[in-house]
């Protein structure tokens, strides 16, 4: 197989100020075409849960669920890093469960990396999984704080996560204050997705966001890459009118 990308690129391309582009996908096809379109990194997320199976909560997603995912993905992958979310219920375990879930995403779900909340979890579980050798994405920064308290915390939390041997960090709600504070205090690439910006080594986004493949993104106002629930509704519909005018079907 196939792989141009490596931790060690994208710790090269922090050193040289080139973005990251991570993006978050649950599926064979959109990861051939985000892989063919240049993306550096594609994130496997326990959102998968709630974007495509409905569920309340992104904690209800099961280790062997995201196993099956991960499958998915990995064969549509041949150049960029492939890195699957460790579910919450086995970070909450403890370090061993969150050792033996991140084992099992590498060595039979196919991921190059593991993606571990450490909001979630213990920095313990950060530094047992990175001892085991699977490299980890830390992810950490519940919502947006700008006082000079949250300042030092997030940046030694971060630097923490460092220390433990994260290999990349995610942090999410940066906001243009703390996030260049962060980005300069450690050497890992430091990405974001929600209330990131330019401040950041790269940025994360959920392609099902982007794309506007959500139903709910169907009568909404914001600017996205692309609206795929409104093409989907509008040929759906055009299937529906010449299946009932017994017109020939396009796409047989």
């Amino acid at each position: 197989m196939d792989r141009n990308r490596s931790i060690d690129t994208l710790h090269q391309m922090k050193r040289d100020g080139r973005k990251i582009v991570a993006v978050v996908l649950y599926d064979y096809q959109l990861a051939r075409i985000a892989d063919d379109a240049g993306v550096d990194l594609v994130s496997v997320g326990d959102s998968v849960g709630v974007t495509l199976w409905g569920h309340a909560s992104e904690a209800d997603v099961t280790l062997d669920q995201m196993m099956l995912v991960c499958h998915g993905v990995r064969r549509g992958v041949r150049r960029a890093l492939v890195s699957c979310d460790v579910p919450r219920a086995a970070l909450q375990d403890g370090a061993e469960t969150a050792v033996r879930a991140a084992r099992r995403l590498v060595d039979h779900g196919g991921a190059d990396l593991v993606k571990i909340d450490a909001m979630a979890a213990s920095i313990d579980a950060v530094r047992a999984v990175a001892r085991a050798g699977i490299p980890v994405w830390a992810q950490f920064g519940a919502e947006l704080e700008t006082d000079g308290q949250a300042l030092d915390r997030l940046t030694r939390q971060a630097q923490q996560l460092e220390q433990a041997g994260a290999s990349l960090l995610d942090f999410r709600h940066s906001g243009p204050m703390a996030g260049p504070v962060v980005v300069a205090s450690v050497k890992l690439p430091v990405i974001g997705g929600l209330g990131g910006g330019p401040w950041l080594d790269g940025r994360v986004r959920s392609l099902a966001n982007a794309l506007g493949y959500l139903a709910s993104s169907v009568d909404d106002s914001k600017a996205r890459y692309a609206s795929i629930a409104s093409s989907a509704l509008s040929a759906i519909g055009a299937l529906c009118d010449d299946v009932r005018a017994a017109r020939p079907l396009r796409g047989e």
